[in-house]
């Protein structure tokens, strides 16, 4: 009689399975350490990882820069709050306007995604004194109360019953049903200008152009939440103000994801209009510009600049699409820069998913079933398209 001896893996899984509530469901992988575009797992199996832990790994896992300035910082302060000022925050908020587009100038730091689109509402409503906000089918924008309650996508917004009030929706690329809701109760119209999730869907510039024309003849907030398309990914550091939105910047810009490479950080980016509006006390976070995320922050963007990473999203976003091209199962390229959602004639996303997985790569998927997606590192190179591109062929000729 032979008896198992589990593997560390499965000792890993089985305690971690114990222990934490179930949440998404996982790989068959510990991820155990990471270098550029490459995962470790526990039984030392390297995968490419093409979707960075949702969108997160932008700089790459553990680059050298942003580890440095972790480490440094964390021998000299962890933590303090908002109550002190700081020299690293300082910095980061001062860097973070530098590359914003004009007229944004004030940042706001929090802890996350959600709670940059909370914090983005809020804003708007203090600063029109309205309440209504709208948003759009399709549309991600958290889990916590309000911004759950401004999504659209699948099950989400049920989940988050009851629901916060006065959330309107219009249909996503629709100006006319935009126009049939927007009115002198809106206080903001919020928007991710590529929903990733939703199967990465983008617009003409003439739409946010339009959009934003709404919001000005009725005196309405425009946000664009950029926790997936800020800090680089579609190869300008924003959306807002880039050729892809005709130029537009909206009121407010929310970041998270990318921004502190890994350690949690979120943003909320505005103009002193809105500033203005913004008394001490209407909003705070007990975390929210932390030193230790307020360095990372700093050296995320340092690390993208000094390694010429936006060029780099336009040069491999070219090669990609160029390569893709002989991929027979595709109907066509979603997305901009390293946001890109593969869209198949069929309806085997999650089967490419799986047999990309199977082989080593990791990839994602979105509530369209036709679209894979993919969100690497900023600093993915041609040799690692060619063997995505290999593996893809292989997965894909039997589908």
């Amino acid at each position: 009689m032979t008896t198992h001896v589990q593997t560390k893996f499965e000792e890993t899984a089985a305690l971690e399975d114990q222990f934490q509530l179930a949440t998404y469901k996982k790989f068959p992988l510990a991820a155990e350490r990471g270098e550029g575009v490459w995962l470790y797992a526990s039984d030392g199996a390297k995968y490419l990882d093409l979707y960075g832990g949702h969108a997160v790994a932008a700089t790459g896992h553990c680059h050298p820069v942003v580890v440095r300035a972790i480490r440094e910082q964390a021998g000299q302060l962890l933590f303090y709050s908002n109550l002190v000022y700081s020299e690293v925050r300082a910095r980061a908020a001062a860097k973070l306007v530098e590359i914003a587009p004009a007229p944004i100038s004030k940042a706001f730091f929090c802890n996350s995604g959600t709670e940059a689109n909370e914090n983005a509402m809020r804003m708007a409503r203090m600063a029109t004194g309205r309440t209504r906000i709208i948003t759009f089918t399709g549309s991600f924008h958290g889990r916590t109360a309000d911004a759950i309650s401004a999504t659209a996508l699948g099950k989400y917004r049920e989940l988050g019953r009851p629901n916060v009030p006065d959330h309107l929706f219009a249909e996503f690329g629709s100006l006319d049903s935009v126009a049939a809701l927007a009115d002198e109760s809106v206080a903001a119209i919020m928007l991710e200008p590529i929903q990733s999730m939703a199967g990465v869907r983008m617009l003409e510039p003439s739409f946010y152009q339009s959009l934003r024309e709404i919001c000005d003849q009725h005196g309405i907030l425009l946000i664009f939440d950029e926790v997936q398309t800020g800090v680089g990914r579609t190869g300008d550091w924003f959306f807002a103000g880039s050729a892809a939105a005709h130029g537009v910047v909206p009121d407010i810009i929310t970041l998270a994801k990318a921004l502190g490479s890994g350690v949690p950080v979120g943003a909320c980016l505005t103009t002193q209009a809105v500033a203005s509006h913004i008394k001490e006390n209407d909003l705070g976070t007990t975390y929210g510009g932390g030193m230790l995320a307020m360095a990372a922050v700093s050296a995320t963007l340092e690390a993208i600049e000094a390694d010429h990473m936006l060029e780099n999203v336009k040069h491999i976003e070219a090669y990609l699409r160029e390569q893709l091209a002989i991929i027979l199962s595709l109907t066509c390229v979603r997305g901009r820069g390293l946001l890109l959602g593969l869209e198949f004639t069929d309806p085997i996303a999650a089967k490419v998913n799986k047999a990309l997985l199977e082989r080593h790569i990791i990839t994602g998927t979105s509530s369209d079933p036709h679209v894979l997606r993919l969100l690497p590192p900023l600093c993915l190179k041609h040799e690692e398209v060619d063997l995505f591109i290999d593996t893809l062929k292989e997965v894909t000729s039997d589908k």
